[in-house]
């Protein structure tokens, strides 16, 4: 991706422009158009439910993430509409490393962000992780490095793709957003659509709807998996981390990175994301050392099973952050110690025929504590035979839910909260149900 742009925020200078979303992106947007001279108003539908009347006044709409285009559809032409990530990758004059998935991809992008600074690489981390990218804009030069996190609500009406671009896990999510699977996939694939022959993509082979994308690019493919060698890419094989690429019809290089045994991060669902970033790496310059000395040190991020405390021997992560069924499969089957799993949440329209599967067929757990409203149906998929499973139900808040946990377990069991469902009722969202965990996992003694 090349900055053809690079005068353009002064076109800015003298126009109308209504910012719709008061959130940080929003506040982010007003703040760098104003700068820019342009007249700004911040509009919210917290104003009203006419807050969007009139929108035909101003000269450009920018979209919140989270926020339609449907919705904005009805007032207003679409040629009018643009977004912080329209605009940060029209005015961008470096390379930008985009990574998307269902899940990993805030792992993933910090994996890389933190390779780039080892490698005294002048590296930036924004988009749906870290800060809104028109506050860094003014600081990157041709020889910076970009690496933004982006949503599906980031790259539905994308019109560009970055140079590197990563495709991780994807299933199916934010289906109270999107109509249906299909157009979720589709906006992640705007991620590599409008690649050219000299961009690359990096995809993950082992999910039919991520493998299946490489038909959308111009660029070059690198697949990464954990289950298979892959021809161009990243994998795991024999307990290590291997690059193999090929050069013309007979030159084969494969590198050895690293055993995964040093890996701190935790979880075989990792692995992938650490293959992505590595390949990533890579192909921007990073060493093998270097890489090696992150994926050693680095412990992945809040509430994405973060290890919050072990007391008296007993393990307490904190995994709020999976709130589909998949991530919390990835995360149970992290661990072969008797895990004590907390489930449920409300609703995100998820399926959790695999995840009772799963947990029917586990030697490992030994009691669920259940709760909000999904807990039901997560339950009638368990089936849980013999009852070998104690199911604890009706705990009220945090509080009782961790000395439910207490009760039950002993030195070298797992306290797992990955309750596969969103968190509202009984907390504000993940981040309060994870530090929620965690404030009452540290006044145990």
């Amino acid at each position: 991706m090349t900055n053809k742009f690079k005068n353009k925020p002064r076109l800015f200078r003298g126009k109308k422009i209504a910012v719709i979303g008061f959130g940080i992106e929003g506040l982010s947007s007003a703040k760098f158009l104003k700068e820019k001279g342009a007249e700004v108003i911040v509009l919210d539908k917290n104003q009203g439910k006419n807050y969007l009347n009139n929108l035909n006044q101003y000269d450009l709409i920018v979209r919140s993430p989270g926020v339609k285009l449907e919705l904005l559809g009805k007032h207003i032409s679409k040629n009018k509409i643009t977004s912080q990530t329209k605009l940060f990758f029209d005015l961008c004059p470096c390379p930008v490393v985009g990574v998307t998935g269902t899940k990993g991809k805030g792992t993933t992008s910090s994996l890389i962000y933190e390779m780039l600074r080892k490698q005294g690489i002048d590296a930036y981390l924004g988009g749906n992780i870290g800060k809104p990218p028109l506050d860094f804009l003014d600081k990157l030069s041709p020889q910076s490095i970009v690496v933004l996190e982006l949503s599906s609500f980031q790259l539905q009406d994308l019109k560009m793709s970055p140079h590197i671009a990563v495709m991780l896990m994807t299933t199916s999510e934010h289906l109270d957003y999107h109509k249906d699977t299909y157009e979720y996939v589709d906006s992640k694939r705007n991620i590599l659509r409008f690649q050219i022959s000299k961009d690359i993509a990096i995809i993950n082979k082992d999910y039919p709807a991520s493998s299946e994308s490489d038909v959308h690019t111009e660029g070059k493919v690198y697949k990464v998996s954990r289950e298979n060698m892959t021809q161009d890419g990243c994998y795991v094989e024999s307990g290590k981390i291997k690059l193999r690429t090929t050069f013309g019809k007979s030159k084969t290089r494969v590198l050895e990175i690293i055993k995964t045994s040093n890996i701190l991060l935790p979880g075989k669902h990792n692995l992938e994301n650490v293959c992505a970033a590595v390949m990533a790496a890579i192909l921007l310059g990073v060493s093998k050392e270097n890489i090696a000395e992150v994926l050693k040190t680095f412990k992945g991020l809040e509430h994405r099973l973060e290890l919050v405390r072990e007391v008296n021997g007993i393990r307490f992560y904190d995994d709020s952050f999976s709130t589909i069924p998949e991530t919390t499969i990835a995360a149970i089957e992290a661990f072969k110690d008797p895990e004590i799993l907390i489930l449920g949440g409300s609703s995100k329209n998820s399926d959790f025929k695999e995840l009772g599967r799963v947990i029917r067929d586990s030697k490992n757990i030994k009691a669920i504590i259940g709760i909000g409203k999904e807990w039901e149906k997560i339950k009638s998929q368990i089936q849980n035979p013999n009852n070998q499973i104690k199911i604890i139900e009706d705990c009220k808040n945090m509080k009782e839910i961790i000395e439910k946990a207490v009760s039950v377990s002993k030195p070298g069991d797992v306290v797992l909260l990955s309750p596969a469902c969103a968190s509202f009722g009984m907390f504000k969202n993940y981040k309060d149900r994870g530090d929620k965990f965690k404030e009452e996992v540290r006044k145990l003694i």
